[in-house]
């Protein structure tokens, strides 16, 4: 694979912030991609080599980490957060809530989170992060897992 030049890393960039910024408004990677001056195609492949996963990926782990949040507050429904964090099947939401997290939304959100209330946001952040099938876990960062 050829190194990717510094332009397309800065568009790279901006559009993880995009994501990061507005994970809950309607992104798809054509979106995204018209966003960072690339085809659909490229874009998915550049972002994946850059940051070791898809775009999608990527902004469903933001929609997660929120959704988790906002279901530890316990003053909405799992419906609403759903659509709170840009996700518009609860369905879908459900499925890749489980799959992140390892328990429903329903259980997270009636599980009792005081033990971690005292704990400030961006360290709770980090704890408490999706992690996906295949990616380890090391010195408190969630990353790609090691490839032979």
């Amino acid at each position: 694979m050829k190194r990717q030049d510094l332009g397309d890393l800065v568009r790279l960039r901006r559009a993880r912030d995009r994501m990061d910024r507005d994970y809950a408004e309607p992104l798809d990677v054509p979106t995204l991609a018209r966003g960072a001056l690339m085809s659909p195609g490229h874009f998915s492949r550049s972002f994946r080599a850059a940051f070791g996963e898809t775009p999608y990926s990527y902004l469903m782990t933001r929609r997660i980490e929120r959704a988790k949040a906002l279901l530890r507050r316990g003053d909405l429904t799992v419906t609403e957060v759903c659509f709170a964090v840009g996700c518009t099947s609860l369905g879908s939401f459900s499925s890749r809530f489980t799959e992140l997290v390892g328990e429903s939304p329903s259980a997270y959100r009636a599980r009792s989170h005081e033990h971690g209330a005292a704990i400030p946001a961006c360290m709770a952040k980090l704890h408490t992060r999706p992690v996906r099938n295949g990616e380890t876990v090391r010195d408190g960062e969630a990353g790609p897992a090691a490839r032979p």
